[in-house]
């Protein structure tokens, strides 16, 4: 059995155990998707292989595309341009383009993309809790 509720564009579906209400982790549909749980939903906007270094690297500072580059080696020029075109139609980074030639651009990190850092940084900790448990060789930069 199970219940559903419309609220702001996003339909929750509720799903009954037993004789009690359990909605710790609901199911839902947003943009015409379903999402099993809340934590899918927030990997859509902060999951992968890159766009939790570029939060973390622009939490430190604002950063020009070729400076966020150089700290990023492995990501390909295509994959960094369209990560960040992702964080900033999330509304986590924002772009400032500057008139002059040759033309210059800023990203930083927003306060709605300033919320995801605790976040990143619980996940950053216990990835490196689980490599130093299989003893992988941490070499943390400073």
């Amino acid at each position: 059995m199970s219940e559903q509720i419309k609220t702001n564009g996003v339909t929750l579906i509720w799903k009954k155990a037993s004789t009690k209400n359990i909605i710790a982790m609901p199911d839902f549909i947003f943009d015409h998707k379903l999402y099993y749980n809340p934590a899918e939903f927030a990997w859509k906007y902060i999951g992968g292989t890159w766009k939790m270094p570029i939060l973390w690297r622009l939490n430190k500072a604002t950063l020009r595309y070729s400076e966020l580059k150089k700290t990023l080696p492995h990501i390909t020029h295509k994959v960094l341009s369209s990560q960040l075109k992702e964080l900033e139609e999330s509304g986590l980074i924002s772009k400032k383009i500057y008139a002059e030639v040759p033309p210059k651009t800023e990203y930083a990190i927003t306060e709605k993309g300033k919320e995801t850092i605790p976040v990143i940084e619980i996940i950053r900790n216990y990835g490196l809790k689980l490599m130093e448990e299989k003893g992988i060789n941490v070499n943390l930069k400073k």
